[in-house]
C-alpha cells in the first residue's frame, strides 16, 4: 500500500495541476469581464450625466420659448385689438369728416346760388330801368311772377328743419323747392335731401328712387357721389347685397378720391369680414 501511494502521488499532482490551470484562467477572463463591466458602467454613468444636463439645458430653453411665444402671442391679441379699435374709430371719424365736408359743400353751394341770385337781380334792375319808360303806369315790376318763397330762405329752411329732425317739414320744404327752383344750383342738393329723408325715416325704397333723380337729372352736381353711396346703403338695406355692392364699386372707380369713396371701401371691407366670420357666414343676401 506505501508504494503504491507513493507512486499515485505525482499522478495526482499533475491531475491536480491540470485541473488547477483551467480555473485560473477562468479567473482571470472574469477579472477582464468585470473590468471592462465597470469601465461601461462608468461610461454610461457619464454618458446619463451628460444627457441629464442637456435635458435640463433643452428644458430651459423650452420654458423660455413657450414664455416668448405666450408674450409674442399676448402681444400680438393687443395689436389686433388695437387695429379693430382704430379702424372703428377711423370709420366714425370718416363719417364725422364726411359730415363736415357735406356741410362745406352745402355752404359753398348756398353762397354760389346767392352769387348767382345777386347776378340774376342785377340784370333785372339793368333791364328794368332799361325798360322803365315804356312801363304802364301802376304796373309793378314782377307781379305776375308766381308767389313763392324766394329760393335761398326756402332752401335754407328746408336745409335747417332738416338739421333739426323736422324730416317731413324739411321734406315739404325741399319738394317745394324742386317745384318753383328745379333748374338752380341747389335743386340737385334739394332732390338730395328729399332723399336722404326717405332714408332716415325707413323708406328704403323712396330713397333709391330720390337718388336716381339725383344721378339722372343732377349727375354734374356735388351731391352725386353721395347720392350713389347712399344708393349702393339703401339697396344693402333693403337685402340686395349684390347690386349695392356694385354701386359702391361704381363709386369708387367713379370718384376714387372722394370721401364717400372711402366710406364706400369701408363699407366693402365690413360686408366682407362679416361674410367671412363663420357668426355670419350664410346670413348675407
Amino acid at each position: 500500500m506505501g508504494m503504491k501511494t507513493r507512486r499515485l502521488f505525482p499522478l495526482l499532482a499533475l491531475l491536480g495541476l491540470w485541473y488547477a490551470l483551467p480555473a485560473f484562467g477562468v479567473s482571470k477572463d472574469m477579472v477582464q469581464l468585470q473590468t471592462q463591466v465597470q469601465a461601461l458602467t462608468d461610461q454610461m454613468a457619464r454618458m446619463q450625466q451628460s444627457f441629464d444636463e442637456r435635458m435640463g439645458v433643452m428644458k430651459n430653453l423650452i420654458e423660455q420659448t413657450t414664455d416668448n411665444m405666450n408674450k409674442v402671442t399676448g402681444a400680438v391679441n393687443n395689436l389686433e385689438k388695437t387695429l379693430s379699435q382704430q379702424t372703428n374709430d377711423m370709420s366714425g371719424k370718416v363719417d364725422q369728416v364726411s359730415t363736415q365736408v357735406q356741410a362745406l359743400h352745402d355752404s359753398l353751394d348756398e353762397m354760389r346760388a346767392r352769387l348767382n341770385k345777386l347776378g340774376a337781380q342785377l340784370d333785372q334792375l339793368s333791364s328794368q330801368q332799361q325798360n322803365l319808360p315804356s312801363q304802364a303806369p301802376g304796373l309793378q315790376p314782377g307781379t305776375a311772377a308766381v308767389q313763392a318763397p324766394p329760393p335761398d330762405v326756402l332752401y335754407n329752411n328746408g336745409l335747417r328743419d332738416y338739421n333739426s329732425g323736422k324730416y317731413d317739414i324739411a321734406g315739404q320744404e325741399f319738394s317745394d323747392y324742386l317745384k318753383f327752383y328745379g333748374n338752380t344750383d341747389l335743386a340737385g342738393n334739394a332732390q338730395f335731401y328729399v332723399g336722404e329723408i326717405a332714408y332716415r325715416q325707413g323708406n328704403f325704397q323712396g330713397a333709391i328712387q330720390a337718388y336716381d333723380v339725383v344721378l339722372q337729372q343732377y349727375a354734374g352736381g356735388n351731391k352725386a357721389a353721395a347720392a350713389l353711396l347712399k344708393k349702393g346703403y339703401a339697396l344693402i338695406e333693403l337685402g340686395q347685397r349684390d347690386a349695392g355692392v356694385r354701386e359702391l364699386n361704381s363709386l369708387i372707380a367713379r370718384y376714387p378720391r372722394s370721401v364717400e369713396a372711402t366710406q364706400a371701401r369701408e363699407r366693402l371691407r365690413q360686408l366682407t369680414s362679416r361674410k367671412t366670420s363663420p357668426s355670419h357666414r350664410g346670413t348675407d343676401q
